[in-house]
């Protein structure tokens, strides 16, 4: 039977801060593309923001957004992983960045990886059942991964038909793996889509000064 795929995303953006006005307003601009939906021109202003001060981590953190939102998760990664050091101000900024990462590595099925990024997330915020159950699924296709398959047959003439064989029979199990590795990375991509699309449906229909959830002000 299949199961369906469930995955929480936190694409929530980081604000600038008030002063520094000019070196601020790519990050600004960033925010209001993002928000409409236009990713691309979004991460031109964040990357703007970045030649004004690299170690922004308002313009590391929303570029990866803006790149996952692309579907460029290794890019958006390495973003997050920028973001991570320059964060140590506020744990929950820390805790989002390893968030995202961690949805970042499970789609690029680096599902070990993944897991210990929500660990760490969860340490820096344990109430966040967001990333609990993140975590909790992320284990899940770790335990259910197909065994590697054994690459050293014997090589006795005598075994030749067999191991021939068994070499189509490995063939095939790797196709079907990566067709289910493919469909299953699809599942996940629109179960993150349509979360965050309610999120942001939801978030409009609150006022502004009573929103809470994924949108943090930072």
């Amino acid at each position: 039977m299949r199961k369906e795929i469930i995955l929480s995303v936190v694409l929530s953006l980081a604000l600038a801060p008030s002063w520094a006005q000019d070196e601020n307003a790519p990050i600004k601009a960033g925010n209001k593309n993002f928000k409409a939906q236009k990713y691309t021109e979004a991460e031109i202003e964040y990357r703007k923001g970045l030649l004004k001060n690299s170690q922004s981590f308002e313009a590391n953190y929303n570029l990866g957004n803006a790149l996952f939102r692309q579907q460029k998760y290794q890019e958006a990664l390495q973003q997050y992983q920028a973001a991570v050091p320059l964060g140590h101000d506020s744990k929950l900024k820390l805790a989002s960045a390893l968030h995202n990462a961690g949805n970042a590595l499970l789609l690029e099925k680096k599902v070990a990886e993944s897991i210990e990024a929500y660990k760490q997330a969860l340490k820096l915020n344990p109430n966040d059942n967001d990333t609990r159950y993140n975590l909790a699924f992320a284990q899940y296709l770790l335990k259910n991964q197909p065994p590697q398959q054994n690459q050293n047959q014997p090589q006795n003439q005598n075994q030749k038909q067999d191991q021939d064989k068994q070499q189509q029979e490995q063939q095939q199990q790797a196709q079907q793996n990566d067709a289910m590795s493919k469909e299953q990375a699809e599942q996940i991509l629109q179960a993150l889509m349509q979360d965050e699309k309610e999120t942001m449906e939801k978030a409009k229909k609150q006022p502004k000064a009573s929103r809470k959830g994924t949108e943090k002000n930072w």
